[in-house]
């Protein structure tokens, strides 16, 4: 059974993103690190250093722990990434918390209480239920 790792995304000061996995889990026995100016190029870049590890264990004769990563989002980096989907306005009609709140989180000038966070990501994944329910017809 190959292991479930959360693998974080982040925007950094310079706005370029880094992806690295929950070492803390202690169920990998190496890190990894994906960077990029987008999200997409960051989580590439990770997917290349997880292949490249692969090869650098074989190549030791080192074991090598398999695993499938599941990709969790600062808020930053989330609204950066779906900025297309969701506006700092549609996040807060969906969450109920105000715009002008929101878009300091957004732009990094407060943080969201872990609370917060949770309020943010309930109805995000709320929202995605409802969404995926759609059945259009012709």
């Amino acid at each position: 059974m190959m292991n479930k790792v959360k693998a974080y995304i982040e925007i950094g000061k310079d706005g370029t993103y880094g992806v690295y996995p929950d070492l803390n889990d202690g169920r990998l026995n190496y890190g990894l690190l994906g960077e990029g100016a987008s999200v997409n190029e960051a989580v590439n870049d990770f997917k290349v250093s997880y292949e490249e590890m692969k090869t650098f264990h074989k190549e030791i004769g080192k074991p090598f722990v398999e695993a499938e990563f599941e990709y969790c989002y600062d808020l930053p980096s989330f609204m950066n990434y779906y900025t297309a989907y969701f506006s700092v306005a549609g996040l807060s009609r969906l969450t109920g918390i105000n715009k002008n709140q929101l878009s300091q989180y957004v732009n990094g000038y407060r943080h969201p209480s872990p609370k917060t966070i949770e309020k943010i990501g309930a109805a995000v994944n709320a929202f995605a239920k409802n969404l995926s329910q759609v059945r259009l017809v012709p």
